[in-house]
């Protein structure tokens, strides 16, 4: 490490070209340890593993291992690098130890994390010279490894999608889950939306099977900082939960630096964000600051990696990209490069956010932000380990959830991070889980409601009905092998294959099929371009063609709602708020063809409507509120509307953990339901997961934030910042900055 930290922020500070992007500097001051004795001691050789490595417990790592020592499920809660992994370790080899054929499941959301965490559990065996035969267990395992890590190990390390397909063959795994006594699941954040409402089930069926081999597993979660814990651990593995979450380990003092390339409004940018990323990654390494860039893709950390390069050549063998393409020899080799000093400057995709060890570094950079509070924190811990001073800086585009946590850094520094939702509701989720479910085991319906609940004779009907499954004296028995319909990142059962050349490239939900794969459409693969040549929607395939293109698709979609049923609805200031069941029909009418923003050609598709039931919270105006616009023929009411539909969406990711992409919205000036003036934001998942009810009960603070977006925004007329939205049907047309402003302020204020 060349400069302090401190004074290369002066420097920053200082410099003409990098001073007037800085938009606000956060200090996170340092923090010493908090440590905690056990009640009772670990085993002698966990003591002198401990004492040997200099390892002190912190105080969250010593209220974990009680915890679990008392038979507790727990949620372990706390930021990046404090020691999370040690927290469930300690436990489980205590009992390893005590316990002479106790067994231990580790589950990941990711192959490469399962085969970074065995080597530190590894180390801890080979120390203790415990015979636990922790081995990873996933589609990679060689085929005759298969049974001896099934039969003889002691810990196994896997991910949902491998056990998603286990489960049917359970009696294969039977030696293993007769004995099963801990299931970790770490890095729970990553079980979120349609993905995390399959592993709640996933986790259940599992449960089921244990039970049935006479085993009932103690849970351990693990995630960063989360807004909602208790609900969400409860959730996920339908049992009370204990939340550990006073974070007892050191912390070095971090700068965070928010960094704006368009600090005068969009448009004002000089650079592009990758082009300001690519010179504060020179900057830092200049400095001689081993720094690690996150950025938005794949391509992206291979270009900044090739323009470094281009301009800086002796910085060749300093500088490497990582992904996850590489292959597992060269990812380990780049990670000990790192570790060792070798290379100074890495870019990265979120691959090296979660888990994977590299040592301590002194800058991170994070090019656009990542989604989530949670990752822009987890990728934040990545720099200054301990007691080390480091800085960290998140470089905006122009979209408006970056541009909103520029002008509110509170939001971002706050206590709150964002609340993740899983839905065990919705219909089509359970009914897919239930059938996987019936496949593994006979289901007997009373039985197995602590598993799937009450009420579900409707699905056992439609299954029936659909030939699928068949009534036996022991319980409903499968005709089907469930697992090849349902999938654990999609809610319905049609999967669609993407073929190139009579190869499968990749898969895609049927949900996104229409949008995405429509006939013309551009689809990047790899960084390469191909053109959709056909959509099939009987045989569920997409074709591709090769072609090299210099722009890209958007569709143009019309979008029509009607009510189901309201559910529940409050008064916010006044004005009635509601919550329920919506039909959407989308229908992608069209596309047009862009080279950077600009329109160079529309092309008209002839796709019937896709209908499909969801959920929606709506809000109408009230006569006076819209007073306040009709009145002025400067105003628009129908832009106003529009503008903050599209505002209210772009925002509510920093409130409920989900892509803008998984929402919608529609307003009418009059809606024939309502008969009012009323702005629907529905969920663009078939049954919906929960996104829109957190929406509605967090609808006050969701109103505030749309306001100060719009606000806070420097354009005069409206931009991409604020109330334009990629995914507008309508191409941005007939949107009212003032007006959306004018009704949002009026929404917020208190009842007269």
């Amino acid at each position: 490490m060349g400069m302090k930290i401190e004074d290369i922020i002066q420097s920053l500070k200082k410099n003409k070209s990098h001073s007037k992007r800085i938009e606000y500097i956060h200090s996170f001051n340092p923090k010493e340890a908090n440590h905690k004795k056990l009640e009772g001691e670990l085993p002698q050789k966990l003591e002198q593993y401990l004492s040997e490595n200099d390892i002190k417990l912190y105080s969250h790592q010593a209220e974990a291992i009680e915890a679990v020592r008392k038979g507790e499920h727990i949620l372990i809660t706390t930021p990046t690098a404090s020691g999370k992994s040690l927290s469930f370790n300690l436990p489980i080899f205590e009992r390893l130890i005590n316990v002479k054929n106790s067994k231990a499941l580790y589950i990941y959301p990711t192959k490469a994390l399962s085969n970074d965490q065995v080597l530190p559990i590894k180390e801890i065996e080979a120390y203790l010279n415990i015979d636990s035969r922790a081995s990873v267990y996933d589609g990679d395992t060689p085929q005759p490894e298969r049974a001896t890590i099934r039969n003889n190990s002691r810990i196994i390390l896997t991910n949902p999608y491998l056990l998603h397909r286990a489960l049917q063959s359970h009696s294969y795994w039977k030696v293993f889950l007769q004995s099963l006594n801990f299931i970790v699941i770490d890095e729970v954040h990553k079980y979120r939306g349609v993905f995390g409402s399959n592993v709640a089930f996933l986790i259940r069926r599992l449960k089921r099977i244990c039970n049935h081999y006479g085993a009932n597993p103690q849970f351990i979660l693990s995630t960063a900082t989360i807004a909602n814990p208790l609900e969400f651990g409860e959730k996920l593995i339908g049992e009370n939960v204990s939340v550990i979450n006073n974070d007892g380990s050191p912390k070095g003092k971090k700068y965070f630096v928010l960094f704006n390339p368009f600090f005068g409004g969009i448009g004002s940018g000089e650079k592009s964000t990758h082009t300001e990323t690519k010179d504060l990654f020179k900057y830092f390494i200049s400095k001689d600051c081993q720094t690690l860039c996150f950025t938005v893709s794949r391509q992206m950390a291979e270009l900044i990696i090739h323009w470094t390069v281009k301009e800086k050549p002796y910085l060749k063998d300093k500088v490497s990209a990582y992904r996850a393409g590489y292959l597992a020899k060269d990812r380990r080799e780049i990670e000990t490069n790192l570790k060792s000093g070798i290379i100074n400057g890495i870019t990265s995709t979120n691959a090296l956010e979660l888990g994977v060890d590299i040592g301590s570094l002194d800058c991170v950079l994070i090019s656009g932000y990542p989604g989530t509070i949670i990752s822009t924190m987890q990728q934040a811990g990545r720099a200054g380990r301990r007691n080390k001073t480091s800085i960290v800086s998140l470089i905006a585009f122009e979209n408006p959830l970056d541009q909103y946590l520029m002008k509110h850094p509170e939001v971002l520094f706050g206590k709150s991070p964002e609340n993740i939702i899983i839905d065990i509701d919705n219909d089509m989720i359970k009914a897919g889980q239930m059938l996987c479910a019936i496949t593994e085991l006979p289901f007997v319906p009373k039985k197995e409601e602590k598993y799937f609940g009450k009420d579900n004779e409707v699905f056992l009907k439609d299954f029936i009905k659909e030939g699928m499954i068949r009534k036996t004296p022991s319980g409903f028995v499968s005709t089907v092998r469930a697992t090849d319909i349902v999938n654990l990142d999609s809610i319905s059962g049609i999967v669609y294959k993407i073929m190139f050349d009579g190869r499968l490239l990749e898969t895609i939900s049927e949900n996104k099929v229409y949008k995405e794969t429509f006939k013309g459409a551009v689809y990047f693969h790899k960084g390469e371009t191909f053109i959709v040549k056909k959509l099939d929607e009987e045989l569920s395939i997409v074709e591709l063609v090769k072609k090299d293109v210099d722009y890209y698709t958007e569709p143009m979609v019309n979008i029509d709602l009607e009510i189901v049923d309201e559910i529940k609805h409050k008064f916010v200031n006044g004005v009635r708020v509601s919550f329920g069941n919506v039909v959407v029909s989308e229908q992608v009418y069209g596309f047009k063809m862009k080279m950077y923003e600009k329109v160079i050609k529309r092309e008209l598709l002839n796709y019937p409507p896709r209908k499909f039931k969801t959920q929606a919270f709506w809000f109408s105006l009230t006569d006076k509120i819209k007073g306040k616009v009709e009145g002025k023929k400067s105003l628009s009411l129908d832009g106003g509307i529009h503008g903050l539909e599209h505002a209210m969406i772009g925002i509510m990711p920093l409130k409920v953990m989900c892509d803008r992409w998984d929402l919608g919205g529609i307003s009418y000036p009059m809606n024939p339901e309502t008969k009012k003036t009323t702005v629907f934001i529905y969920e663009g998942i078939e049954g919906g997961i929960g996104l829109t009810k957190k929406g509605f009960e967090l609808f006050d603070e969701l109103i505030k934030m749309t306001y100060e977006l719009i606000r806070d925004c420097k354009c005069e007329e409206g931009c991409p910042a604020c109330i334009y939205s990629p995914k507008c049907g309508n191409e941005n047309q007939m949107l009212h900055k003032e007006s959306a402003k004018i009704i949002l302020n009026e929404l917020l204020k208190s009842k007269k």
